[in-house]
């Protein structure tokens, strides 16, 4: 019997990463690992609006009772930031829709519940999932890996408090987030 489906995110406009994990006591079990490619669309928006609408697909199709999602990381470049923000923010509104609650991890915690090592690279990320999970193969772009990775640091974290924001719909983001809201 399943106890629980979780959906892990890793957001982009250029490539989105996700898994899906099948839990049932302390067993996990990959559904789905898969990537949303984006670069054949020149607007933004465009890439928007395809990132909301394949994460709504993805729930609709299969029901994950949580969502754990990469936080956008700092970097120099503040365009690019801005972009996976939006990405991030797009995908987030898609899974409060449908009221499937959310949490966050920053990219070092995710890789540290994986690996044991914060600054661990996608490979080194990649190949940790393969062994534990006893994946056949690997994809060629690591950013479903990513997603899949969000959601086993969402699993080893289930049982603790989780330092990740917490939102499970709307009501509760516009709560945490009075800012954020006009």
């Amino acid at each position: 019997m399943v106890e629980k489906i979780i959906l892990g995110i890793d957001p982009g406009t250029t490539v989105m990463g996700f898994g899906i994990l099948e839990v049932k006591g302390k067993t996990m079990k990959v559904i789905v690992m898969e990537e949303l490619l984006l670069s054949k669309y020149d607007n933004h928006y465009m890439k928007l609006k395809k990132i909301f609408e394949k994460t709504i697909q993805i729930i609709d199709n299969y029901k994950p009772d949580e969502i754990a999602i990469e936080a956008p990381f700092f970097g120099k470049n503040v365009q690019s930031m801005l972009k996976l923000g939006r990405a991030q923010g797009v995908a987030m509104a898609a899974s409060l829709s449908r009221e499937v609650p959310i949490t966050e991890y920053a990219p070092k915690k995710i890789k540290m519940a994986i690996t044991g090592n914060g600054n661990a690279s996608k490979e080194q990320v990649a190949k940790m999932l393969q062994s534990l999970l006893k994946l056949k193969e690997l994809p060629k772009r690591l950013d479903a890996t990513d997603g899949l990775a969000a959601a086993v640091c969402h699993f080893y974290n289930a049982d603790r408090i989780v330092s990740g924001k917490n939102y499970s719909g709307w009501a509760a983001f516009v709560k945490k987030n009075p800012g954020k809201v006009s």
